[in-house]
C-alpha cells in the first residue's frame, strides 16, 4: 500500500514477527519481497535464512543490498507466487510463508506502472512477467467485458455506464490514464468524497492485468503444500475479494467440511490448518498514526497441522467465475 511519506513502511511487521518466531531459526519465504521490509526483519535473527520471490524485477536491486548485508542468507527469484512450486522445495523444513498483498510507494510512483490515477501517458499496470497491459485491455475489449471486469474485480457500481463510454471515446482515440480517468470522473453519479472516483477502476485493471485472483489461490495452494508440520501461512490483504479468497481458504482446511463432489478423494487430514487468529488482526493506532495507508490491512494466519503434501481443496471451482473473468485475458 502507499505510504503517507516517501518511507517504506511493512505493514504489521511487528505483528507478523511475533506469531512467525524468527528469534529461534529457520527457513522463511516471503512470496512478495516487494522492498524486503519483511526479509530485512527476519535476517536480523540469526540462524535464519529466506527465500524470496518478486514478479517485478526491479525488486532485485534491492535484494542484492540485503544478501551482501547477511552474508548471503537470502535467495532471490524473479518469478510470481503461482511459481512456487518450481523451485522444488517439497523437501526443505519451510517455517512460514509471508504474502503481502499491498504495494510499496516505489511501484506506486512509478510512472512507468502507471498504477496510480495520477499517473501520466500510457496506461500499463504491469508488475512483472505479464501477457498485456492496462492498455490494451481498455482499448481492446469491448463493453460487456470491461463491465464485468469493473464489477467484479472493482465493485464499480457505475461499471456499465463507465464501460459504454470508454468504447465510445476510444472510436476518436487511444484511451491513456488521464482521458480514463477523466471518463470515470464525468460518469460517476454518486461520488465519495473519501475515495478517488477512479480508485475501483483502477484497482480492477490493476487486478486484472496482473490475473491476482488466480496468483494469489495457485500462490496459497503452493505455499501450503510446501509447508512442514507446524509451519505458518500468513497473509496480508488490502481489500475485500483478497479477504475473502485468503478466509475461505483458511476455513476450507480448517474447518471439518465435505470437499466438492467434483474433486477426487484422496486420504488426507480433516483439518490441516488450524487457525492462529479467528478474526483478521488489523493495524494498531499507533501504525495508523504513523501509516495511513495500513488502513485497510488485514492479516489472517493459520499453522500446518500435519506434514501432508498433495492435499485437495474447491477453493478453484468456487472462484471458478472469477478466473473465468481473468480468462478474457487470453484474446489479448
Amino acid at each position: 500500500m502507499v505510504s503517507d511519506t516517501t518511507k517504506h513502511y511493512p505493514v504489521l511487521l511487528n505483528e507478523i514477527i511475533s506469531i512467525i518466531t524468527p528469534q529461534h531459526g529457520g527457513t522463511f519465504i516471503d512470496c512478495t519481497f516487494g522492498q524486503g521490509g519483511y526479509t530485512e526483519e527476519i535476517l536480523k535473527f540469526k540462524n535464519t535464512q529466506v527465500i524470496a520471490l518478486d514478479r517485478d524485477i526491479k525488486s532485485k536491486k534491492k535484494a542484492d543490498e540485503i544478501e551482501k548485508k547477511f552474508s548471503n542468507r537470502l535467495l532471490f527469484r524473479n518469478k510470481k507466487f503461482s511459481q512456487l512450486s518450481d523451485l522444488k522445495l517439497k523437501d526443505q523444513k519451510i517455517k512460514c510463508a509471508i504474502f503481502d498483498l499491498g504495494y510499496s510507494l516505489t511501484q506506486i510512483k512509478d510512472q512507468e506502472k502507471g498504477l496510480s490515477f495520477n499517473s501520466i501517458g500510457e496506461l500499463n499496470m504491469k508488475l512483472g512477467l505479464n501477457d498485456f497491459s492496462a492498455s490494451d485491455v481498455v482499448n481492446k475489449l469491448d463493453a460487456k467485458e470491461l463491465e464485468k471486469i469493473f464489477k467484479f474485480f472493482g465493485d464499480e457500481k457505475e461499471a456499465k455506464r463507465i464501460s459504454l463510454k470508454i468504447v465510445e471515446k476510444r472510436q476518436n482515440k487511444k484511451i491513456d490514464s488521464k482521458d480514463l480517468v477523466e471518463i470515470i470522473e464525468k460518469n460517476k453519479r454518486k461520488k465519495n468524497f473519501k475515495t478517488h472516483s477512479a480508485t475501483k477502476i483502477f484497482q480492477s485493471l490493476r487486478i486484472f492485468v496482473n490475473k491476482e485472483i488466480s496468483e494469489l489461490i495457485y500462490g496459497l495452494i503452493a505455499a501450503t503444500k510446501i509447508l512442514k508440520k507446524d509451519g505458518i501461512l500468513a497473509v496480508v490483504t488490502f481489500h475485500s475479494l483478497e479477504d475473502k479468497i485468503v478466509k475461505y481458504f483458511f476455513q476450507n482446511l480448517s474447518q471439518n467440511r465435505s470437499v466438492s463432489r467434483y474433486v477426487p478423494k484422496i486420504e488426507q487430514p480433516k483439518n490441516l490448518l488450524s487457525l492462529i487468529n479467528k478474526k483478521p488482526i488489523i493495524p494498531s493506532s499507533k501504525e495508523l498514526k504513523e501509516n495511513l495507508s495500513s488502513r485497510s490491512a488485514k492479516l489472517r494466519c493459520a499453522i500446518k497441522k500435519e506434514d501432508f503434501y498433495d492435499f485437495k481443496t474447491d477453493i478453484l471451482e468456487k472462484f471458478d467465475y472469477l478466473i473465468r473473468i481473468e480468462d478474457l485475458g487470453n484474446k489479448l
